[in-house]
């Protein structure tokens, strides 16, 4: 029996892709959630998943201190799950982490979880970057005994990342592919949701860490493509961009086919997301990731020409 059943956890930014794959997880412990969220509605979906009782739903926003104390009010143990590439990057990452981590240890909470994001640095002159950086330095400062995880991009079946290629590649024969080089270590999200868990459930052991989580697979820009392309069985020709051309289009319009992205996110692209080796990894979790490729085949075949009937190549 895990130690959280019956425990109140609190879910700052729950209601996003990665918040109710934590949700799940916990519920599944027997953990009481409080899904805090700017739109609390967007997680509504968990409902059926808990039993009388073990789930609330509440309004909050990382930048109002008023609505942060209500929902943190009474939990054992806080998840900051939020994190924007627009807006005002300081107050959501920066300030308003550090003010959920203070709220936190004020209110006697045992255990928080901070999700931060590999290439997380306060000197660097990515605004992402930097404010997440300047997060965990205020969350630690605030919470001392605080877990940081910082998670590679994440995948999985209802994600963003391999739908928007999926996508993309079964409605266009060519392709521009922008970074084409850039190394990328995705994450499973139900593994990135255990290491969550993990860290709750054990705060002697990992508190006033950091790990960075990050998939057992290294793929580039070209082979997650390709690789997405021959799981719907189809032939595609795919154009490598040069960095000069991908960079100026991103800054130029903000915008790549299929997705919206603007400069930083095209440098943080192009530095690629792979874990630096320097911190400890999912492994010291307790956790044991899987790969993209024990997923890729059976997600892709909604993008196939006849779906699951598809047998041959299609053109």
């Amino acid at each position: 029996m895990s130690v959280l059943k019956g425990r109140l956890v609190t879910l700052i930014g729950g209601s996003g892709f990665f918040g109710t794959h934590v949700a799940q997880a916990l519920l599944e412990r027997g953990a009481r959630l409080r899904v805090a969220a700017r739109n609390p509605k967007d997680a509504f979906s968990l409902r059926p998943l808990a039993n009388l009782g073990q789930i609330q739903f509440a309004r909050a926003d990382i930048t109002n201190e008023a609505s942060l104390n209500a929902v943190i009010d009474g939990a054992d143990a806080v998840v900051n799950l939020v994190g924007a590439f627009s807006g005002n990057l300081n107050a959501i990452m920066g300030t308003g982490a550090g003010d959920v981590a203070r709220i936190a240890a004020d209110k006697g909470c045992s255990a928080m979880v901070h999700i931060s994001a590999i290439g997380a640095d306060p000197n660097s002159s990515i605004d992402y970057q930097k404010f997440k950086g300047e997060g965990e330095i205020r969350v630690l400062d605030a919470f001392p005994t605080a877990t940081i995880l910082r998670p590679s991009i994440l995948f999985g079946s209802d994600d963003n990342f391999l739908n928007m290629f999926g996508g993309l590649i079964s409605s266009m024969p060519v392709l521009p592919v922008f970074a084409p080089d850039a190394k990328l270590q995705p994450l499973y999200v139900d593994d990135a949701a255990e290491a969550v868990v993990s860290a709750l459930e054990d705060p002697g052991k990992h508190g006033g860490k950091t790990y960075e989580v990050a998939g057992p697979e290294t793929v580039t820009m070209m082979e997650l493509n390709e690789r997405i392309a021959a799981a719907q069985g189809r032939n595609r020709h795919f154009v490598p961009l040069p960095d000069m051309v991908g960079s100026g289009i991103a800054s130029i319009s903000g915008f790549i086919p299929g997705a919206p992205i603007n400069s930083d996110q095209y440098a943080m692209l192009s530095q690629g997301n792979t874990a630096s080796g320097d911190m400890p990894g999912l492994m010291k979790l307790g956790i044991q990731p899987r790969p993209m490729s024990l997923f890729l085949e059976r997600w892709m075949v909604r993008y196939r020409k006849h779906g699951r009937f598809s047998d041959d190549r299609d053109i």
